[in-house]
């Protein structure tokens, strides 16, 4: 059984994006490959200056995106560093959301070990900011077990209720909806109400790979990549996620209670490519294959 189009569509309606600030001297502007109040992800990668983050958040911003800046916990040196960048964020490009994560380094730069202590300092809500995204881990993590996954995603839980929070939880980029779908079932049934944005690798071959690990910085992406191990031979072999994103169209359609409310792409496959992509599929411009899946008619 597949998906129908409209379930596809629907499912992919409210979608967003990620860039690098690398990746974003690529792009001319935003405005020739985004729709005006696009959501795209700016991201703050170990040993990057943070300062180019805020370039990029300030740039989508003029260019009538919504930038969503990452904070890296462990990349940041202090809270006086935090609430600086928060102040640039809201007054240089009208940010009203961040992504909080621990960030993929093995010491911590600073004062912060992982993500719910930047929650913690309350220095978000305090620059006006109530809407927050906290990474989910649908197959584990290298850096921290299930359990403390499980500790970690109750303690945020408690904070959105307590704080008054519009919490979320985005993925890292998955592959197989059966396993995302048992993830999400598992952790509102743990007690999670959170709704999530499962992360979506753009489409991409071997080749686009290694031109994104080229266009991102090679160190910082490749290192990104390879905290993913046990799927890097998946994501050296996907043409489109085609698949996954009928599958989890079903499981949302099938399960009222079911919390995925979005699809985050990560543009391996290059930047304008993946959000044509992208909106072809919210669009609903795309056919049914017979064995299942889809194809984009107009990308």
């Amino acid at each position: 059984m597949a998906a129908t189009i409209e379930q596809i569509r629907q499912a992919a309606e409210d979608w967003s994006i990620e860039v690098t600030p690398t990746g974003a001297t690529k792009i001319k502007s935003f405005r020739d490959c985004l729709a005006p109040g696009t959501t795209v992800n700016v991201t703050f990668l170990p040993g990057s200056d943070p300062m180019d983050t805020i370039a990029v958040a300030q740039r989508l911003h003029d260019d009538g995106m919504k930038p969503v800046p990452h904070l890296a916990a462990r990349s940041l040196r202090d809270a006086d560093q935090l609430d600086e960048l928060l102040a640039a964020f809201t007054a240089k490009a009208g940010v009203s959301e961040v992504l909080v994560i621990g960030g993929g380094v093995d010491n911590p730069l600073g004062q912060f070990s992982e993500s719910v202590q930047v929650l913690n300092t309350g220095l978000i809500q305090k620059h006006g900011i109530r809407s927050i995204g906290v990474a989910g881990h649908p197959e584990g993590s290298p850096d921290i077990s299930d359990d403390e996954i499980a500790e970690a995603l109750a303690a945020k839980n408690a904070l959105a209720v307590r704080e008054g929070l519009d919490l979320y939880i985005e993925t890292q980029f998955c592959f197989e909806a059966d396993i995302v779908l048992d993830w999400e079932r598992a952790v509102r049934a743990a007690g999670n109400k959170l709704p999530i944005r499962i992360g979506i690798p753009g489409p991409a071959t071997i080749k686009t790979l290694f031109r994104f690990a080229q266009i991102s910085g090679i160190g910082p992406s490749m290192r990104f990549i390879s905290k993913q191990a046990r799927n890097v031979a998946k994501l050296m072999t996907v043409q489109s996620p085609h698949l996954m994103l009928d599958g989890l169209a079903q499981g949302m359609a099938g399960d009222p209670d079911c919390l995925i409310s979005h699809f985050h792409f990560y543009p391996f496959g290059g930047f304008a490519k993946t959000a044509a992509y992208a909106q072809a599929i919210a669009d609903g411009k795309i056919e049914t294959l017979p064995k299942g899946g889809f194809e984009v008619i107009a990308a």
